[in-house]
Protein backbone atom coordinates (compact mmCIF):
# COMPACT_ATOMS: atom_id res chain seq x y z
CA UNK A 1 0.00 0.00 0.00
CA UNK A 2 1.46 3.26 -0.90
CA UNK A 3 3.88 1.82 -2.96
CA UNK A 4 6.89 2.11 0.34
CA UNK A 5 5.74 6.13 -0.23
CA UNK A 6 7.88 6.15 -3.17
CA UNK A 7 6.46 9.88 -4.51
CA UNK A 8 7.05 8.80 -8.24
CA UNK A 9 4.45 6.23 -8.03
CA UNK A 10 2.26 7.73 -5.61
CA UNK A 11 2.09 10.98 -7.60
CA UNK A 12 1.07 9.27 -10.62
CA UNK A 13 -2.20 7.41 -8.51
CA UNK A 14 -5.68 7.99 -10.17
CA UNK A 15 -9.31 7.48 -8.73
CA UNK A 16 -8.93 3.48 -9.22
CA UNK A 17 -5.83 3.60 -7.16
CA UNK A 18 -8.09 5.87 -4.60
CA UNK A 19 -11.10 3.42 -4.87
CA UNK A 20 -8.83 0.81 -4.04
CA UNK A 21 -7.15 2.36 -1.26
CA UNK A 22 -10.57 3.36 0.18
CA UNK A 23 -11.20 -0.08 0.85
CA UNK A 24 -8.08 -1.46 2.33
CA UNK A 25 -8.67 -2.01 6.19
CA UNK A 26 -4.64 -1.39 6.81
CA UNK A 27 -4.74 2.02 6.46
CA UNK A 28 -6.71 5.02 7.58
CA UNK A 29 -9.64 4.84 4.96
CA UNK A 30 -10.07 8.96 4.81
CA UNK A 31 -10.41 10.12 0.82
CA UNK A 32 -9.08 13.26 1.71
CA UNK A 33 -6.39 12.26 3.15
CA UNK A 34 -5.46 9.45 0.31
CA UNK A 35 -5.98 12.19 -1.75
CA UNK A 36 -3.26 14.55 0.36
CA UNK A 37 -1.16 12.01 -0.03
CA UNK A 38 -1.06 11.95 -3.60
CA UNK A 39 -1.43 15.73 -3.84
CA UNK A 40 1.99 16.13 -1.31
CA UNK A 41 3.77 13.59 -3.68
CA UNK A 42 3.71 15.82 -6.53
CA UNK A 43 4.71 19.14 -4.78
CA UNK A 44 7.19 16.78 -3.17
CA UNK A 45 8.67 16.18 -6.34
CA UNK A 46 8.42 19.81 -7.44
CA UNK A 47 10.19 20.61 -4.61
CA UNK A 48 12.77 18.18 -5.28
CA UNK A 49 12.90 19.12 -8.79
CA UNK A 50 13.77 23.19 -7.41
CA UNK A 51 15.97 22.55 -4.55
CA UNK A 52 17.52 19.78 -5.19
CA UNK A 53 16.39 17.44 -2.30
CA UNK A 54 13.86 18.06 -0.13
CA UNK A 55 16.32 18.15 2.17
CA UNK A 56 18.26 21.19 0.99
CA UNK A 57 14.68 22.72 1.16
CA UNK A 58 13.05 22.14 4.32
CA UNK A 59 16.33 22.64 6.46
CA UNK A 60 16.72 26.38 4.62
CA UNK A 61 13.70 27.08 7.59
CA UNK A 62 17.02 26.28 10.22
CA UNK A 63 19.88 27.88 8.12
CA UNK A 64 21.10 24.09 7.70
CA UNK A 65 21.94 24.15 11.42
CA UNK A 66 19.60 22.12 14.31
CA UNK A 67 17.97 24.97 16.68
CA UNK A 68 19.16 23.77 20.54
CA UNK A 69 16.98 24.41 22.63
CA UNK A 70 17.64 24.65 26.61
CA UNK A 71 14.38 23.22 27.97
CA UNK A 72 14.22 22.16 31.76
CA UNK A 73 11.15 20.59 31.78
CA UNK A 74 8.55 18.70 29.78
CA UNK A 75 5.82 22.15 29.76
CA UNK A 76 8.29 24.61 28.60
CA UNK A 77 8.50 22.23 24.78
CA UNK A 78 6.27 24.36 22.53
CA UNK A 79 3.94 22.69 20.28
CA UNK A 80 4.75 25.18 17.35
CA UNK A 81 7.54 27.91 16.90
CA UNK A 82 7.38 31.20 14.40
CA UNK A 83 9.49 28.57 12.39
CA UNK A 84 6.91 25.65 12.11
CA UNK A 85 4.48 28.42 11.48
CA UNK A 86 6.33 29.58 8.16
CA UNK A 87 7.17 26.31 6.98
CA UNK A 88 3.67 25.38 7.11
CA UNK A 89 2.80 28.10 5.64
CA UNK A 90 5.39 27.54 2.97
CA UNK A 91 4.61 23.87 2.55
CA UNK A 92 0.85 24.90 1.85
CA UNK A 93 1.74 28.03 -0.59
CA UNK A 94 3.79 25.02 -2.62
CA UNK A 95 0.68 22.88 -2.76
CA UNK A 96 0.92 20.08 0.13
CA UNK A 97 -2.10 19.65 2.18
CA UNK A 98 -2.34 18.33 5.93
CA UNK A 99 1.18 19.84 6.95
CA UNK A 100 -0.31 22.78 9.90
CA UNK A 101 2.59 24.01 12.42
CA UNK A 102 1.96 21.05 14.85
CA UNK A 103 2.94 18.59 12.43
CA UNK A 104 6.14 20.75 10.99
CA UNK A 105 7.47 21.13 14.39
CA UNK A 106 6.92 17.27 15.03
CA UNK A 107 8.94 16.53 11.44
CA UNK A 108 11.70 19.10 12.71
CA UNK A 109 11.47 17.17 15.97
CA UNK A 110 11.82 13.82 14.49
CA UNK A 111 14.44 14.91 12.12
CA UNK A 112 16.88 16.71 14.33
CA UNK A 113 16.35 19.97 12.81
CA UNK A 114 15.24 20.91 16.67
CA UNK A 115 16.95 19.40 19.34
CA UNK A 116 14.09 19.67 22.27
CA UNK A 117 15.49 17.57 24.44
CA UNK A 118 15.73 18.45 28.12
CA UNK A 119 18.91 19.76 29.29
CA UNK A 120 19.07 17.02 31.96
CA UNK A 121 18.85 14.58 28.98
CA UNK A 122 21.90 13.09 28.29
CA UNK A 123 21.27 12.98 24.57
CA UNK A 124 20.57 16.92 24.37
CA UNK A 125 24.36 17.08 25.64
CA UNK A 126 25.27 14.67 22.77
CA UNK A 127 23.31 16.91 20.14
CA UNK A 128 23.99 19.96 21.22
CA UNK A 129 28.22 18.77 20.54
CA UNK A 130 27.17 17.91 16.33
CA UNK A 131 25.84 21.64 15.84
Amino acid sequence: MFDRFDPEKVARYNAATVARLMKNTGIIRNRLKIQSAIQNAKAFLRVREEFGSFTAYIWRFVDGRPVINSWKTMKEVPARTAISDAMSRDLHGRGFSFVGTTICYAHMQATGMVNDHLVTCFRHRQLARRK
